[in-house]
């Protein structure tokens, strides 16, 4: 098509082939470009995901959240619990505010535990909580007189041995715990048979354990 062609078809079209703008248009649609791009100058540029990448990342998040459901800021967990070579489990607690987890991955570890966080000035009732636990004498080392279901250990924490409770028996740990939500001391033994569930009232006597003299 040469140019008169083209300025004679041109001539035929009811507007005009590259249309334009009022002026005052115009001028308003410059100031709202310009305006737009002072405005993104500022933020910084976002990459969207990829498809393939999002769904990486949400099934990502997803682990996350079942991995590890109770953490302190930062991602600390609130305890911890490990295995020893020698089948003793050695527990660490960095922050004792909800005993539940632990008591659930004492069980899932092949501890049959009743675990409790009990504030100062509060204790356990009732007390004794079992009518069946351990004697003094049978609840230790014969040779040493360590405590047969849980000591310190050597690092941080408390070691306790598995194959103290036996089937059909109870652990009951009870922890005291400072105003910080740290551990200031602990009570261990173990039920032949049932456990009252730990009802926290105010007390002026020892935190943990039933009364003194109650297995004498």
């Amino acid at each position: 098509m040469n140019k008169g062609e083209r300025e004679a078809l041109a001539g035929l079209l009811p507007f005009e082939a590259e249309p334009r703008l009022p002026n005052d248009r115009r001028r308003l649609l410059k100031e709202f470009i310009m305006s737009e791009i002072r405005t993104s100058a500022g933020r910084p540029r976002r990459r969207p995901l990829r498809p393939a990448l999002l769904a990486s990342a949400l099934a990502l998040g997803v682990a996350a959240a079942v991995g590890v459901p109770a953490l302190l800021g930062g991602g600390t967990p609130a305890y911890a619990v490990s295995r020893n070579a020698d089948g003793t489990l050695t527990i660490t607690i960095d922050q004792a505010k909800d005993p539940k987890p632990l008591e659930a991955t004492l069980r899932g570890m092949g501890v049959n535990a009743v675990v409790d966080y009990i504030p100062m000035g509060k204790r356990c009732s009732p007390q004794p909580r079992s009518t069946s636990f351990l004697s003094r004498q049978e609840a230790q080392h014969p040779a040493d007189g360590r405590p047969f279901l849980i000591w310190p250990s050597d690092e941080p924490g408390f070691r306790i041995d598995p194959a103290a409770v036996k089937p059909g028996q109870t652990a009951v740990l009870e922890f005291n715990v400072s105003a910080d939500e740290t551990i200031a001391a602990i009570w261990a033994n173990i039920s032949r048979g049932p456990v009252a569930p730990c009802t926290l009232v105010d007390s002026d006597e020892a935190p943990l354990g039933p009364p003194s003299g109650w297995d004498d």
